[in-house]
């Protein structure tokens, strides 16, 4: 095994629909990132693509944690540099204000910047790409595409030169989709599962019908390999964010089984992740 690090947590800490699945019954004092932050050593914080958080966010994060050493967060950038086109010189200073407490503290594993799947490789894109990644040169950081016109060694070569690493991602593969790669770029790796719901990928009402998927072990298994490999230049960052009702904590639990690292199941969900490992041994036995 590597002696690089790997890291496997959630999207997200604050989700109505895991309660009674992924926490246990509570008072209004509970504090649900200590209680992930107790199982996992990583989670991806995701609700500041959708405003810009304060500073004391960040202080106020670093203090949950800190009886967990090892714990990272990796922070999504917010949609206006990447979705909306409409950031501006005021967005990177409040966006890199908000940064500084976690990358201070060195709790900032990765910067997350993601582009949408409309967005194409083009000399504009690359424009785009190369102008958020000077913003936020200064802290560790990773480029997620989703369109299969990135997948290529010129854009592989641009990342590298930038010291930026490349997710790699599971997500509905449809024609024009990034496929699986054990690529990586840049200082660290980082994968982010989606789920693979083909139906509601692009046809849903609400965003979390899109990630409404359970991975089986046997889906998962590929990707162990795949950041087994990772492992062996890089520490990789793993993120679940096929959240519905605690479907990412099955699979990150799932994710650290088949990888052979300590597994920290919530209490609430013991049981379940027993016989859903029973189950998959007898099926095993069957094959």
């Amino acid at each position: 095994m590597s002696s690089n690090t790997i890291r496997i947590g959630p999207a997200g800490w604050s989700y109505k629909d895991w309660e009674g699945i992924v926490y246990p019954p509570h008072g209004s004092r509970f504090d649900h990132l200590a209680y992930l932050a107790g199982l996992f050593d990583t989670i991806e914080v995701n609700s500041s693509f959708y405003r810009i958080p304060p500073p004391t966010h960040g202080t106020s994060w670093n203090r949950r944690v800190a009886f967990n050493d090892d714990f990272r967060f990796t922070v999504k950038l917010y949609r206006g540099f990447t979705h909306d086109e409409n950031s501006s010189r005021e967005d990177v200073e409040a966006f890199r204000r908000f940064l500084d407490p976690l990358h201070d503290s060195g709790r900032l594993g990765s910067l997350l910047i993601q582009f949408p799947w409309s967005f194409k490789r083009s000399e504009n894109s690359m424009e785009r790409i190369a102008g958020v990644l000077e913003h936020f040169h200064d802290y560790p950081k990773v480029v997620e595409v989703r369109h299969a016109s990135f997948q290529n060694p010129e854009f592989h070569r641009f990342l590298d030169e930038r010291n930026t690493g490349l997710v790699a991602i599971d997500q509905p593969l449809f024609s024009d989709s990034v496929k699986p790669s054990v690529t990586s770029t840049g200082p660290l790796a980082y994968v982010r599962f989606h789920g693979r719901n083909y139906e509601k990928w692009f046809a849903h009402k609400e965003s979390w019908e899109r990630y409404d998927y359970l991975y089986s072990e046997r889906e998962l298994a590929p990707w162990s390999a795949r950041i087994e490999a990772m492992a062996t230049e890089r520490d990789v960052f793993v993120i679940m964010n096929n959240h519905f009702r605690g479907q990412a904590i099955i699979n990150a639990v799932d994710m650290e089984r088949s990888l052979g690292l300590p597994v920290r199941i919530p209490p609430p969900m013991v049981a379940l992740m027993e016989e859903r490992w029973a189950r998959s041994a007898e099926q095993g036995k069957g094959r």
